[in-house]
């Protein structure tokens, strides 16, 4: 009887340890499947209806062409496809990087001083407004055609994001903490890099995730003008290719190529900003609980 009266305490202990893990592990998955179910089966709805449409209306596939024409297209030219997908990733990345560099660099220039941020700010928002598509000429025969030319052009559509963001982020550094400096004898360096720039992050990121899908789209408006052909153009340059042959499926290929780029991109640099401001900023802590 001893023994019996023993055993049953451990046997329960471990009834009820392997109940909990069960349940966590199924209120885990419901989550998830909060998250990724009806994105999944909206877009699995949407693939069917369009390939059940493309085959019942009869369209012609350079109208209109089924997702697994836009599949068996993306197969046959996979290799022209990923090298256009390379060197687009390239302009776009030092576009991106150059952006970041010069826009943070410029927004602390102007936030040192309001003299300076009253008389050069009203010129970057005047280059804001004018259309890339005007100006990239003129780029092109600064830097003449070719990669140069582009990641100037990726450089210039995301730069304004980057340097607005910023500098909205240093000048919202809190009055009491720049008081608080001040007290204790900081000098304006100082302050810039210990206290004005650390609160400055969570507009610095929000910048980025402009700028990084930005730098996509500039890329590729750069490869139409000033892009170069042959087998290492990008997907600026194939899309015109396929538009002037017709290939609707390829062109579809291209495109969704294109976006999928700029997904990468925004799920890369939001990532960056849950592992850098999860710990400390309300913004991500809260999605990060969700």
């Amino acid at each position: 009887m001893r023994e019996e009266t023993m055993t049953t305490p451990e046997l329960s202990f471990g009834t009820s340890a392997g109940t909990n893990t069960t349940k966590l592990r199924t209120s885990s998955l419901k989550k998830v499947w909060k998250r990724i179910g009806p994105p999944s089966i909206a877009f699995i709805l949407f693939i069917g209806a369009w390939e059940l449409f493309c085959r019942l209306s009869g369209l012609k596939p350079y109208l209109l062409p089924k997702p697994s024409d836009i599949v068996l297209a993306a197969s046959e030219n996979a290799s022209n496809l990923w090298v256009s997908v390379y060197t687009t990733i390239t302009e776009a990345v030092l576009g991106f990087l150059l952006s970041i560099l010069l826009g943070v660099g410029f927004a602390i220039l102007l936030a040192s001083s309001k003299l300076i941020e009253r008389s050069i700010y009203p010129y970057a928002i005047i280059m804001q407004t004018i259309p890339i598509v005007a100006i990239a000429p003129i780029i092109v025969i600064w830097f003449g055609a070719g990669m140069n030319a582009i990641i100037i052009i990726a450089f210039l559509i995301g730069f304004f994001p980057m340097l607005s963001n910023t500098l909205i982020g240093l000048n919202s550094t809190d009055h009491n903490m720049k008081n608080l400096f001040y007290l204790y004898n900081a000098s304006p360096l100082q302050t810039m890099i210990r206290l004005r720039i650390p609160a400055a992050l969570p507009y610095i990121v929000a910048g980025l995730k402009i700028s990084c899908t930005l730098a996509v789209i500039g890329a590729i408006v750069g490869e139409y003008i000033a892009g170069i052909g042959g087998g290492n153009g990008g997907l600026g340059y194939a899309i015109t290719v396929a538009s002037s042959r017709l290939q609707t499926a390829y062109l579809f290929a291209c495109g969704l190529s294109a976006s999928l780029l700029g997904i990468a991109f925004f799920l890369l640099v939001n990532a960056f900003s849950k592992w850098m401001l999860s710990s400390w900023h309300e913004s991500e802590m809260k999605s990060s609980e969700g």
